[in-house]
């Protein structure tokens, strides 16, 4: 069937043009009747309406905004690209749009939020990577905008957000690690500005201190979330005189960097020294051997976040749209028990 536009379907009815595009939009002034006659009409004739034109004249931009957080190489992120997939088959089920936005520094990620409340291009904004004291949460709440945050703040009691419980993520990854052998666990985190490497951390300190285990401050190596972190950090670890047996990574690209570094000293991750990562990005699975990894529902994630997005833009109060999930384990080939003499 051909598609049909405002101005044919008006001729149709014998409407004028904007009679029929209110009674679409269910402007109160329009009859139920007329409403009704129009809508029947529409969907016979296959009225196709006009987004832009649709967008002025109910004021709301059919359109949310994802500012991707600054970092080194974040564009090529799989991490991302998974959360933004699921983000954007939602929205398009209301034949909504996503507006991505690419920061280059920490403060021109405020600035971009504020370009963004401040031009209408957008009816609500999403962040990820939330830091602890987090200024862009400041910076919406003083716009106005709604909004949902990827992850939690120390401060997100009055906002809607979507979070995985890294504590128990790491946590539950140490004790795995110690109920197949191991003591000797050293943990690979990202910069402690962000919340979630806060709590990583913690989880796998607590895992330690669960299996009675003596916290090593030597063990701790500090990364950036990226391949190359990882890489450094676990050369560190293996210049230590005593080297762990198994390492708990902030992330799967900071793992595959570790593991990168392993196999250069003629090891093999999963048998020399276990690694286990986080995310479970498809990448993961391909890597040589396969990453084990504390995985969480990327593509649900997103999803799940444009969904509670679009209820706060539709009224719905924001801290009524609080979701804790959790990561799980996914064993592939790299978590094995320690190796006698290695």
């Amino acid at each position: 069937m051909s598609k049909i536009g405002l101005r044919a379907l008006s001729e149709h009815l014998g409407l004028t043009e904007g009679t029929v595009s209110r009674a679409i939009n269910d402007y109160p002034d329009i009859s139920v009747r007329t409403r009704e006659r129009v809508k029947s009409a529409a969907a016979e004739l296959g009225y196709r309406p006009n987004s832009s034109a649709r967008r002025l004249a109910t004021g709301n931009a059919e359109c949310i905004g994802y500012v991707m957080p600054w970092q080194d190489g974040h564009i090529s992120e799989p991490f991302l690209g998974e959360l933004l997939d699921g983000l954007s088959q939602m929205v398009s089920e209301r034949h909504w749009d996503v507006n991505l936005a690419v920061s280059r520094s920490a403060k021109d990620e405020l600035d971009i939020i504020s370009r963004m409340a401040a031009s209408g291009r957008v009816s609500g904004v999403v962040i990820s990577r939330i830091m602890t004291h987090d200024p862009r949460i400041e910076k919406l709440r003083q716009l106005g905008v709604p909004f949902v945050t990827h992850g939690r703040s120390l401060e997100s009691d009055d906002h809607a957000w979507f979070d995985i419980d890294n504590f128990s993520a790491f946590l539950e990854a140490v004790c795995h690690l110690v109920g197949i052998g191991h003591r000797a666990i050293a943990h690979i985190h990202g910069p402690l500005d962000y919340n979630f490497s806060v709590a990583r951390l913690a989880g796998y300190r607590r895992g330690l201190l669960d299996n009675s285990i003596d916290l090593n401050p030597a063990f701790e190596a500090k990364s950036d979330m990226t391949v190359n972190g990882g890489y450094r950090a676990m050369r560190y670890l293996l210049s230590l005189t005593d080297r762990p047996t198994a390492v708990v990574c902030v992330s799967d690209m900071v793992a595959i960097g570790a593991m990168k570094a392993i196999r250069e000293i003629g090891w093999q991750p999963g048998r020399e020294i276990s690694i286990i990562g986080y995310d479970g990005v498809p990448l993961s699975e391909h890597t040589h051997p396969a990453l084990t990894t504390m995985a969480q529902p990327l593509q649900s994630a997103g999803a799940r976040i444009a969904e509670m997005l679009l209820a706060v833009i539709d009224g719905d109060t924001p801290s009524e749209h609080q979701e804790l999930w959790r990561a799980t384990l996914m064993r592939r080939e790299t978590d094995g028990p320690p190796q006698t003499g290695a």
